[in-house]
């Protein structure tokens, strides 16, 4: 890669710059706008009768002199406050809103209240433990609690054009410098959770300081050294730990410190902290051009998506943790894959796509965002998933096996530890940045979503304009308005799941054969205003099979259409899922049901069903197999599972040769 990373620069067209109108993707948008920060404003604010209590408000009034009372919550619970922030700035970006900016800048004002003269920014400190800050970097959040409140600060200030939050975070920033790095007086660590990292690349973007770009690489760089520092820091304190009375028991694998960074080829882990690593990573390399580093994103990104990545998009396979556990262990019904995970994986992903414009990026962007994302947050906007099962037996996981008192059968309202409803949220409201990029002379499309792009292209200002029918059918068009005709690229991705893909350009039939470029159809021409590109794409029913190392998935087969993975529920095929047995040579077809999520497309098919009528009350009999009788099955989306009565789920489906 030598230098290509900082010189050849990819990147994102801003969300600034692009408008989505987009008939599955509008809704969620709104949805985020007019119910699920409004709802999240609520819930923080302690509003929501019967949700958990969040504390996260109170405890900036506190810490600001404001109102009394003790710290409430976990010790980043300032992070729901920055991610509503973060999210409220998107949507201003989108399109501005009074009243939500004024409730906003109010909250941003308490948060100056409570910021210490030193910089110093952290209500958990500031209340509770004030002598104690900076002395449990390994377990208290300290800098991963700065980096979202940067990261709010950031987008507040893009959206709106407001500096109060932006310098806040940057005096939060200077003190950090201050306080870490390689001097005599500095503290020579990182952090537990991996965030100030990406964040400082965004401070740097923003404000042009060197220093943050160059505090983010310090971060980086020192993960992992030895001496431990994690070690020493527990034996400062006599190995004490934040979370009970008992002795910390380390293990810096989960906090992906157990060797350099650039010597990591194996997710390991808690998940969350492995793909925001991962992110800031991508970002460092991409600004500074260091092929070392990018060469360890893409080991780290190979084994994420080829050896413990969930067909959903989700990572982070047992709740030991919310960790990775070895590669190819990705059981269904014990699975993690927290929401935040997925989140996280989107971000590395848009990064990943920054350093080379591979589509492989963008299909586990997509297959994250389509499958266990929006599957994190009902279609109310109101309930949300923490943990992301693959299949569920409500009578198991209601308490009865405690090995499963971390899968849910339907969405919680809130959650103690909320940190996944905020980071739908933010994600969902800047969804406008992941869809394009531009290098050099080529315009990238990683996502078929409808609106409007301005966007620049080798010199060339032009509008792009995109009508899309994905997810449900594979028609895109594209239409090229520009003031004089100019010449550039225009790279669609070809989705793995496609086929037959036809193109044409001002209806004439346009051969990419021999222009597909890692997954992306480069069409270069010279353009005019309304010329028109057009995508057919055939959106088969594809059967997924797991690698034979997948213990869990031998002997099934899960379905795919177009970006979204299928399941089946109780609510379609009765109790009992796993008595269902979906014979290979089965004929399935598709059709729309209006009734589920707010119309979906289904997939049915005969199948066949283990027959129990003669089994008895044997719990084991010998000999005699079971007999199959003929059965439906139904199928709908793995994101729209749960929003009807509780019951079982289940993705991957037995198959008969």
């Amino acid at each position: 890669m030598g230098q290509t990373a900082g010189m050849n620069r990819i990147k994102p067209v801003s969300m600034k710059q692009v408008s989505i109108k987009d008939d599955f993707w509008s809704y969620y948008i709104d949805l985020v706008r007019d119910v699920v920060v409004p709802y999240q404003w609520e819930a923080i604010n302690d509003q929501v009768e019967g949700a958990e209590r969040s504390g996260a408000v109170s405890n900036f009034k506190i810490a600001a002199g404001l109102q009394e009372g003790e710290f409430y919550g976990y010790v980043f619970q300032d992070t729901d406050v920055a991610k509503w922030l973060e999210a409220v700035a998107y949507l201003l970006i989108n399109e501005r809103n009074a009243d939500l900016e004024q409730i906003a800048d109010g909250m941003i004002d308490i948060i100056g209240d409570a910021q210490q003269s030193s910089g110093y920014l952290n209500t958990y400190f500031t209340i509770k433990e004030p002598d104690k800050k900076w002395t449990n970097l390994t377990e208290c959040h300290e800098l991963y609690t700065a980096g979202h409140m940067i990261e709010a600060g950031v987008a507040y200030y893009q959206a709106t054009g407001k500096r109060k939050l932006l310098d806040i975070c940057c005096h939060m920033a200077d003190d950090i410098e201050r306080v870490f790095g390689y001097g005599p007086d500095q503290i020579r660590g990182y952090d537990g959770h991996q965030e100030i990292e990406l964040a400082l690349v965004k401070l740097y973007e923003v404000t042009g300081e060197k220093k943050y770009l160059e505090l983010s690489k310090y971060f980086i760089d020192e993960r992992g050294q030895k001496p431990s520092f994690f070690e020493a820091e527990a034996e400062r304190r006599g190995w004490t730990t934040i979370w009970s009375n008992n002795k910390l028991q380390l293990d810096e694998g989960y906090y992906q410190a157990h060797k350099p960074v650039r010597e990591q080829d194996v997710a390991r882990g808690h998940a969350v902290r492995v793909v925001y690593m991962l992110a800031g990573m991508a970002d460092v390399a991409r600004e500074t051009g260091d092929a070392s580093l990018f060469e360890a994103c893409r080991k780290l990104w190979g084994n994420i998506v080829s050896k413990q990545m969930y067909v959903t998009g989700g990572i982070g396979s047992m709740a030991q943790g919310e960790a990775f556990s070895v590669d190819y262990d990705l059981p269904n019904d014990t699975v993690y894959s927290e929401t935040c995970a997925s989140i996280g994986l989107v971000f590395s992903a848009q990064r990943m796509l920054q350093l080379e414009p591979d589509s492989a990026y963008a299909e586990v962007m997509e297959r994250a965002l389509y499958n266990t994302v929006i599957a994190g947050m009902s279609r109310d906007g109101k309930r949300f998933f923490y943990v992301n099962p693959l299949e569920v037996n409500p009578k198991v996981c209601s308490g009865a096996n405690h090995n499963y008192n971390h899968i849910k059968p339907v969405r919680q309202e809130w959650f103690g530890c909320a940190c996944c409803p905020p980071n739908i949220a933010r994600l969902l409201a800047s969804l406008g940045e992941y869809i394009y990029s531009v290098q050099d002379k080529t315009v990238y499309t990683h996502l078929y979503i409808g609106g409007e792009a301005a966007i620049e292209v080798a010199g060339t200002k032009m509008v792009l304009k995109q009508d899309s029918s994905i997810p449900w059918e594979g028609k895109v068009s594209f239409e090229v308005e520009v003031d004089q005709s100019a010449e550039f690229g225009i790279a669609l991705r070809m989705p793995q799941w496609a086929a037959n893909v036809q193109v044409t350009v001002n209806g004439e039939a346009y051969d990419v054969t021999n222009k597909i470029v890692n997954g992306y159809a480069v069409i270069e021409r010279v353009w005019e205003s309304g010329d028109r590109v057009e995508l057919v794409m055939e959106m088969p029913i594809k059967r997924v099979r797991s690698h034979p190392l997948i213990k869990g998935n031998a002997g099934k087969v899960a379905l795919q259409r177009g970006p979204f993975v299928y399941c089946i529920e109780e609510a379609d095929n009765g109790a009992q899922l796993q008595q269902l047995i979906l014979p290979q040579d089965s004929e399935l077809h598709v059709s729309d049901d209006p009734a589920i999520a707010g119309g979906i497309v289904a997939i049915s098919g005969e199948a066949l069903r283990m027959n129990m009528d003669q089994w008895g009350q044997a719990l084991y009999q010998y000999d005699e197999p079971i007999p199959l009788k003929q059965a439906q099955i139904k199928f709908i989306p793995y994101y729209a599972w749960a929003n009807r009565d509780m019951g079982e789920m289940s993705v991957w489906v037995k198959e008969q040769l």
